[in-house]
């Protein structure tokens, strides 16, 4: 009993959030011992195993406090704590992603030492502790062990029976802040609320809240899908960049004036650009990514956390198809493993024609810092694109700029001229360095790639978009933001450029699931049903989308109603249900049907 008080009592102080600090015990005694449970329970099983009431507590508790360890480096580096589909990445990890994960790991060797110290402890606890029990009453300790081992069992599995411990109204749950909970609730607790609400699969839509706002669109939509689509012959080449954590240093404090993006700031003058939300903060590229080849909103999809490692193979409907059946040729690209994210399996089913990845990069090609350089990509981008033949969609993700940031970068002396606002000290001034050491690397690639496509005869569109802020959570914090606004709160930047044919600026905020539809517009065909339906009522959802996780709007809003029936449009359009509901084109001359590399979609469930 000592023991286990113990247990409680040094995990809420590890834990150091203030709901379930030691002190706790006195005045809201659930918040302690619920984050302690699991652990509790875990001990449990190990002394029935053993026997060694000291051997299982300590075991238990080093287990937990790996568990605390990996979340504080996901906060340091990510800024945002761990949540339960983060454990979905351990099975990436053979995949490519020990080599990205791997940079964030502390570079002391302290806390290695003192890993090793605390095994060596457990051990040697194991050989000189003598049993608590003698083993003869088999019966009993098989009882303890095995309701020990269900209880753990069931929570991992997520049985709503631990709801009555594990809910809203029992503990703190912000569903649109995972550190509030965390910071109320306790880690352990957070992970609990969040797999017990979030882990239960996708909700089913409302098909009638879903036709009742196509047939309330139905006119402006035929209007829309009847404008005339350019001959295949006509359509330009597109390339679409997705910049590894790129946005514009002047929303912060200190930088107001700055310039460290020339050539997107010129190419805004004459095409298309704003501000840009994104699903996400610091990290979780794939789910900006998933949003703009998909154009669907993952504020729809609670259980979707990590959306290519949660899709099955069956075939989804998006951009890259839209774009297929009107005769482009679609080529995804990015110098990583292609296995990491499951990005392989993940582009077949969004329906690319070829993925080029690490492997198949020239064998110079230079790295920057961890990763390869944003120029090697843009090189790549020349090599893919033809001259002649059918219109073709680069779509290119750059990797330059992936944190960690702590990692030296090619010019040092270019890295160490860049100023930082008042305040910025130490390792935080280091690491927003090298950040914007790589964002001026990425933005001068900008320029030079809409250079060597003008010069190109073939007609081509440019998008260039970031896909979340970096986590440079600390530097966030001392500088601020010159909108009063929380780092969960600021939006990035997207750019829309013909490069032959420089227009009239337009400022244009969106948000990346609401971007296809933009692109297609812009390119003439208005002949997808879903994707004229979201430039209808995109630019009223788009400011949901103003942070990651945005919480639900109040019942009776009239913009909580399109929102909902919008949820219900964007899951029957994921389970391929949707295009009985709307209106459909005739299909326009030299209209391909489907992909001819990959299946049609059919009707099939895309989440698991």
């Amino acid at each position: 009993m000592l023991l286990a008080l113990a247990f409680v009592l040094l995990t809420g102080w590890v834990d150091g959030g203030v709901g379930v600090t030691p002190l706790r015990l006195f005045d809201q005694a659930r918040y302690p011992l619920a984050n302690a449970l699991p652990g509790l329970l875990l001990a449990a099983l190990l002394l029935a195993i053993s026997r060694r009431a000291w051997l299982s507590f300590a075991l238990a508790f080093l287990l937990q406090g790996l568990l605390y360890a990996v979340n504080v480096l996901k906060v340091a580096n990510l800024g945002t704590p761990l949540l339960p589909d983060d454990f979905r990445i351990v099975g990436q990890l053979h995949k490519g992603g020990m080599h990205l994960l791997s940079g964030y790991l502390p570079h002391s060797a302290w806390p290695y030492l003192g890993l090793l110290a605390a095994v060596i402890a457990i051990v040697v606890a194991w050989r000189l502790e003598p049993p608590l029990f003698e083993r003869r009453p088999r019966r009993l300790r098989a009882l303890g062990g095995g309701v020990a081992a269900l209880a753990l069992l069931t929570m991992l599995v997520g049985l709503q029976t631990w709801t009555k411990v594990y809910n809203a109204k029992t503990l703190w749950l912000e569903p649109w802040s995972a550190i509030s909970t965390t910071t109320h609730s306790g880690l352990v607790s957070s992970l609990m609320l969040f797999h017990l609400q979030y882990g239960k699969g996708a909700h089913k839509p409302d098909p009638v809240t879903a036709s009742r706002l196509i047939n309330q669109s139905a006119p402006a939509l035929l209007q829309s899908m009847q404008a005339p689509t350019p001959a295949v012959a006509d359509l330009p080449d597109v390339v679409v960049v997705q910049s590894e954590s790129f946005f514009d240093p002047t929303i912060m404090r200190g930088y107001e004036h700055s310039n460290f993006a020339p050539n997107l700031r010129r190419l805004a003058a004459h095409g298309i650009s704003g501000k840009l939300h994104v699903p996400t903060f610091g990290g979780g590229t794939i789910r900006t990514e998933f949003e703009f080849l998909t154009g669907l909103s993952l504020r729809y999809f609670d259980n979707l956390q990590f959306p290519y490692l949660q899709m099955s193979h069956q075939a989804l409907p998006g951009l890259v198809r839209t774009l297929s059946r009107h005769g482009y040729s679609t080529l995804a690209l990015h110098g990583n493993d292609p296995a990491f994210w499951n990005r392989t399996t993940a582009f077949k089913a969004i329906g690319f024609d070829r993925f080029v990845s690490q492997s198949s990069f020239p064998p110079g090609a230079p790295n920057d810092g961890k990763y390869m350089a944003d120029s090697a990509m843009t090189d790549e981008i020349m090599t893919q694109l033809k001259d002649q033949g059918p219109p073709q969609f680069i779509f290119a993700i750059s990797i330059e700029a992936h944190g960690p940031y702590d990692v030296e970068p090619t010019h040092v002396a270019e890295r160490d001229a860049i100023p930082v606002p008042a305040g910025i000290t130490g390792r935080d001034k280091l690491e927003l360095q090298n950040y914007l050491y790589h964002l001026k690397h990425a933005d001068a690639e900008l320029g030079r790639l809409v250079k060597l496509l003008a010069a190109r005869e073939r007609p081509s569109v440019v998008v260039f978009y970031g896909d979340h802020l970096p986590a440079l959570s600390n530097s966030y914090q001392t500088a601020g933001f010159v909108d009063g606004g929380d780092m969960l709160s600021q939006a990035g930047v997207w750019l829309l450029v013909d490069p032959k044919r420089p227009s009239k600026p337009v400022q244009a905020d969106t948000a990346s699931w609401l971007l296809p539809g933009k692109l297609l517009a812009h390119l003439g065909i208005h002949d997808d049903p879903y994707f004229a339906l979201t430039e209808l009522v995109g630019p009223q959802l788009a400011s949901l989308t103003e942070a990651p996780g945005a919480p639900p709007l109040p019942e009776g809003d009239d913009l909580q109603q399109l929102d909902k029936a919008m949820a219900s449009v964007e899951q029957l359009r994921m389970s391929n249900q949707l295009d009985s509901l709307l209106p459909q084109p005739a299909p326009a001359p030299g209209e391909i049907v489907h992909n001819a590399a990959l299946p049609a979609p059919r009707p099939a469930s895309a989440a698991q």
